[in-house]
């Protein structure tokens, strides 16, 4: 079996204060996630969603269900999302291949059995990165490019924040059932993501850091407001958000993030603004 997984528990609001820095990567922090000729899968208790990672090189490899799902197959009950972030690769779905080039998205909905990842040159892998929530209902596979994706500008030069977001598996462009993700590059010179910094209760998040440089780094920011706590990520690892949690980060150079979300609503804009004046400040006893 070439697809492997691990579970992440949820984690009360108040105990986190009291993690340190082991414990806070350990829950919040994915890693390796693309080890050659496996599937690896974090099963999280946050809205359920699924965080991993497929990375062929010498073979095809099969999308499998594992004990914890108890489903005959992997998309029985889910959907899952695909974003491409290494070389071409193909994704065979029921027998029909969709072609991905870099940073190209595919949506699968629930109820198609067979899912095959592979590389289209194994001198030059894909690695495909995989966010996945229940579902509810089947919606159609639909493949959508960066010429797709619903973009817009935001951040400035001035505030070391200027970025290029783009919606790719959302309900901008398309179906789902709780899935939404998409990809957000920072410009050079620019380092914050995620600006002004927020929470949203109604889902949880989930993101993906890619296109560091070797020798640099993200500080991402995450817990409740007045206890944020820094998780320093590399190039492709992700960090898990829950619902209860702001967040926000700060790399050593610029960067590109996919953001992965599941839960209550499909609103994009469903979000509780913080000033930055407002982190970090306890609460009155």
């Amino acid at each position: 079996m070439t697809t492997k997984y691990s579970t992440r528990h949820a984690v009360h609001p108040d105990d986190y204060p009291g993690y340190d820095n082991r414990r806070i990567r350990d829950n919040f922090l994915v890693t390796n996630l693309f080890v050659p000729d496996e599937i690896n899968l974090t099963y999280t208790h946050y809205d359920r969603i699924i965080v991993g990672g497929a990375a062929p090189v010498k073979k095809s490899l099969p999308l499998e269900t594992f004990d914890d799902l108890r489903s005959s197959y992997f998309l029985e009950r889910r959907e899952i999302g695909v974003i491409n972030v290494g070389g071409t690769g193909v994704v065979s779905i029921n027998g029909e291949e969709h072609t991905l080039k870099y940073k190209e998205a595919l949506y699968i909905g629930q109820g198609n059995e067979k899912v095959i990842f592979s590389s289209s040159d194994p001198k030059k892998p894909a690695k495909f990165y995989l966010n996945s929530t229940p579902a509810h209902t089947a919606y159609p596979v639909r493949k959508i490019g960066q010429e797709d994706a619903v973009v817009i500008e935001l951040g400035a030069k001035e505030t070391c924040n200027e970025r290029t977001l783009r919606k790719l598996l959302v309900n901008d462009n398309i179906e789902t059932c709780q899935l939404q993700m998409g990809m957000t590059d920072l410009k050079v010179g620019s380092v914050w993501n995620t600006m002004p910094p927020h929470t949203h209760s109604r889902r949880m998040e989930v993101y993906f850091y890619f296109e560091i440089p070797e020798d640099q780094a993200v500080c991402h920011f995450m817990g409740p407001p007045e206890e944020m706590r820094p998780i320093w990520a590399h190039n492709d690892e992700a960090v898990v958000s829950p619902p209860w949690s702001m967040h926000c980060g700060a790399g050593t150079s610029n960067y590109t993030f996919i953001w992965g979300m599941g839960g209550e609503n499909l609103d994009y804009g469903d979000m509780d603004f913080l000033k930055p004046t407002q982190l970090g400040i306890p609460k009155e006893k």
